[in-house]
């Protein structure tokens, strides 16, 4: 089976994709449960979920199968926060870090259920 690649947006504000781009974006939109049955409908099953506002909503709908965070040693000192209010602790397992550069630090954690 062909590896296929596409790339869903989930936006409020963008609605054109580029014309050399028509075929590999489409624009969804809805709450996370909505979002993941319109993507499984078209045959994906592994998504990478990115944005501070949607990772927080996919958390707290505890759809998040797997974190990978990696950290660069710069303070922004304001943005979106990556975790928001949760009703309840979601568990996660380190599965590994590694370092880039001697610089950037990327963790991998999967859910544990």
């Amino acid at each position: 089976m062909a590896l296929r690649e596409k790339v869903f947006v989930l936006s409020s504000k963008l609605t054109e994709v580029p014309s050399d781009l028509t075929g590999n974006i489409e624009f969804i939109s809805g709450n996370p449960d909505k979002v993941l049955e319109i993507i499984q409908s078209q045959g994906f099953s592994n998504l990478y979920i990115d944005g501070g506002m949607v990772i927080q909503s996919f958390l707290a709908s505890d759809l998040i199968d797997e974190l990978i965070i990696t950290r660069i040693p710069i303070l922004l000192g304001s943005g979106i926060p990556l975790f928001g209010e949760l009703i309840e602790p979601l568990k996660f397992t380190h599965k590994n870090t590694e370092v880039y550069d001697n610089s950037l630090v990327k963790s991998h954690y999967v859910r544990t259920r």
